[in-house]
């Protein structure tokens, strides 16, 4: 990517950087393998940052915004926010997938729409936003691209998995069982299919980048299967 590409990008993502090397570093997927210094040269360290900086921000911007809230509730709209779909959409609505630089295997296997990449991705800018310009910087973002997301659910959403354990014990019925199906690709984008079950019911299904958003896409899946009936 050229300077004239990530003047594009820069304009698209509304903040200039003082030091392309990181905007570069965070653009950068595992699968170009390369290092720097003996060090991998990839987007992975800025992502583990960017967690945390969007994690403090968004429970920042929520205490805020609903200052009559209890913390279960408060706690509920952040985990909601912070998940790999908000990520991902996120991520899409910046181009970050046109974006990103990787092997051209991992390209051709879809990995520029490969929501896993674009969650990680989209944690590694806010990594990227934080070290070159500072939690004001960071924050100016966050909430430029969360706030409207925060404002759009009027009443704390219920996380799957709870709703799910709520039903079951509402019919006297067991606890949900979740289950590792599989675990594939590689280590950079690996894939979990889950499997959850309850008592009297056919289980679910679904395939997500980590096993916790498996879990709570599985229990959403069955939740939305047995409400049915």
């Amino acid at each position: 990517m050229g300077q004239s590409e990530y003047s594009a990008f820069e304009a698209a993502i509304a903040y200039r950087f003082k030091d392309d090397a990181l905007l570069r570093l965070a653009l950068t997927h595992p699968s170009c393998a390369k290092t720097e210094d003996d060090a991998p040269y990839n987007n992975q360290r800025l992502e583990f940052l960017g967690d945390s900086v969007l994690a403090l921000l968004v429970a920042e911007l929520l205490y805020s915004m609903y200052p009559h809230e209890q913390e279960g509730d408060l706690a509920r709209r952040h985990s909601a926010l912070v998940n790999g779909a908000q990520l991902s959409e996120v991520a899409k609505t910046l181009g970050l997938g046109e974006s990103l630089q990787m092997s051209r295997s991992e390209e051709e296997c879809g990995g520029r729409e490969n929501a896993s990449n674009l969650e990680d991705a989209c944690e590694a800018l806010i990594g990227a936003i934080y070290l070159d310009g500072g939690m004001e910087a960071a924050q100016a973002f966050v909430h430029a691209h969360w706030s409207k997301l925060a404002e759009a659910v009027s009443e704390p959403p219920k996380d799957p998995k709870t709703g799910l354990q709520e039903w079951a014990q509402a019919r006297g019925l067991g606890l949900p069982v979740y289950r590792v199906v599989s675990h594939t690709g590689p280590a950079h984008a690996p894939e979990f299919t889950i499997s959850v079950e309850v008592e009297g019911h056919p289980p679910a299904q679904a395939v997500a980048g980590s096993k916790k958003q498996g879990e709570r896409d599985a229990a959403e899946a069955l939740l939305a299967s047995v409400e049915k009936d």
